[in-house]
């Protein structure tokens, strides 16, 4: 048989193994297949369901329109900072970067289906020794070649890991999801304690000049004879402990909008000039639809995130099993060596190789075995974490829903508390000034009076953040994000976020 014939035969065997070994390669994977878990979610909420009719603001069962939550609250500067923050937000960026290298990783572990080629080329000169003075002659050598390897993916370790990476890069793009949402959420809640604080200072700026007018009274009547020093030592201490608490609330408002200014990925004075005039808490919406438990198991990025980490831990246990069985590499190489450049292409300088090769690990000392016990324990473990997370939230949304409508209620009384209060301070004042009481109840019904007005504000604030972290809870926030825009590519101290007064 010629050698041109011999070669011509190599084709329909290399074209057989290969047919071989890609149906193989498409076959079976070894290892469990995934399976999402399903938890048992309550039939609906309990804060939902035992909330009173007669609430300003109540959260029904009805399907939860959660996307772009903040817009609810009526509020244009609530609205611009947090699409300015989900623009320009490091750990929103932070996250985007993870998702960049998980898909990487992915590309990684995909270019394991494939051959793999290298080409090499070498030159090397050789001077000999020269013997018994007779000069030798120095050698040139040129060689350079191609070689390849392909791993055919025989039992599906290396598709189990691209399944493992595909849920990698899942469980990435639910962390920008969860960063979003961890980023609206904490705008509106500085934002809102922003405006409490100052809603505190008018609060004690009006009770400060209540105090004084008071004190003055007392100082007139003093003037005359009817009072005593005691009187004047009480009503200027209960002045000055009202002026002293505008510094406290000052400086947590002005911490407030330093942290607003961060969450922009800003120096933390930028919004000092937009945010220190004083304006009203944000009111909220009369309903809340709620939606039903099972709609949160769809709908939470932390949830989804750690049911592709389960995914993931999932297919790491067949790419362990796979290392039980026997691996099947198709090489090949060629390679053409001389020593004169001339004659390089000639039948004489050319060699070639091809075939296939199996290895099996017969003895590893049980590394395998174990290997593949630790996926199964990773895999145990990321379906614990996936159970608490489940757990977790649902605890979350009865937790702020509790919160949210009893604080209305807590509102409600403090109102009454505060109409009363405002009753006997203006009775006991003018009572005080026609000489029929004593100080002393004035000064009583002033200080609570001011603790009634103080709380108010606070639980005004306290509805407010309650309804953000419910949002929060029920995982609203990342369905109808802004587009990445000019701001996300902006530095610290640079560029404007486009926010107005």
């Amino acid at each position: 048989m010629k050698k041109k014939e011999r070669h011509l035969l190599f084709v329909p065997i290399v074209l057989a193994v290969c047919g071989w070994t890609l149906l193989i390669s498409s076959g079976c994977m070894v290892g469990p297949d995934y399976r999402p878990p399903h938890p048992g979610a309550p039939s609906g909420w309990v804060g939902v369901a035992q909330a009173p009719a007669t609430q300003p603001s109540v959260p029904t069962p009805q399907p939860a329109e959660l996307a772009r939550w903040w817009t609810r609250f009526d509020d244009p500067m609530l609205t611009r900072l947090v699409e300015d923050a989900l623009r320009a937000n490091l750990d929103v960026k932070l996250a985007v970067a993870n998702l960049r290298q998980a898909r990487a990783a992915r590309g990684i572990a995909v270019a394991a289906l494939f051959p793999t080629i290298g080409v090499s080329a070498e030159y090397m000169r050789e001077v000999p020794v020269s013997v018994l003075d007779t000069p030798v002659p120095a050698q040139n050598f040129y060689q350079a070649g191609f070689d390849a390897a392909w791993e055919i993916d025989v039992f599906g370790g290396e598709r189990r890991n691209i399944e493992s990476a595909n849920a990698n890069v899942q469980s990435s793009i639910e962390g920008i999801s969860g960063a979003q949402i961890s980023v609206a959420a904490e705008v509106a809640l500085n934002y809102v304690q922003l405006r409490g604080y100052q809603q505190q200072i008018v609060v004690a700026q009006k009770n400060l000049k209540s105090m004084r007018d008071t004190a003055l009274i007392t100082r007139q009547k003093a003037n005359v004879g009817y009072l005593c020093d005691l009187d004047i030592a009480n009503a200027d201490a209960n002045v000055a402990t009202t002026e002293a608490q505008i510094p406290v609330f000052e400086t947590s408002a002005r911490q407030s909008i330093y942290a607003l200014s961060v969450l922009l990925a800003r120096p933390p004075a930028y919004l000092l000039e937009q945010l220190s005039p004083t304006d009203d808490i944000p009111g909220v919406p009369a309903l809340i639809p709620a939606g039903v438990p099972s709609e949160l198991l769809r709908r939470r990025p932390d949830i989804r995130q750690a049911e592709a980490q389960l995914h993931s831990a999932t297919a790491q246990i067949g790419v362990a099993v796979a290392d039980l069985f026997p691996k099947l590499t198709l090489t090949g190489t060629i390679n053409w060596q001389n020593n004169l450049l001339g004659t390089w292409w000639v039948a004489a300088s050319r060699s070639y190789s091809f075939g296939p090769s199996i290895t099996w690990p017969i003895f590893e000392g049980g590394a395998i075995i174990s290997n593949i016990k630790v996926q199964e324990a990773l895999r145990d473990q990321a379906f614990i974490t996936y159970r608490k997370t489940v757990l977790a939230a649902f605890q979350d949304a009865e937790n702020d829903l509790i919160a949210f409508n009893k604080e209305q209620e807590h509102y409600k009384y403090l109102k009454d508390s505060v109409a009363a209060n405002s009753t006997a301070a203006d009775l006991s004042l003018k009572l005080y000034t026609e000489g029929l009481l004593e100080f002393l109840n004035v000064l009583v019904a002033e200080r609570s009076l001011y603790a009634a007005e103080n709380a108010l504000v606070q639980s005004n604030c306290s509805i407010t953040t309650d309804l953000i972290a419910l949002y929060k809870a029920l995982g609203g926030g990342w369905e109808d994000m802004p587009p990445q825009g000019p701001a996300s590519t902006t530095t610290a101290g640079t560029g404007t976020i486009g926010i107005t007064k």
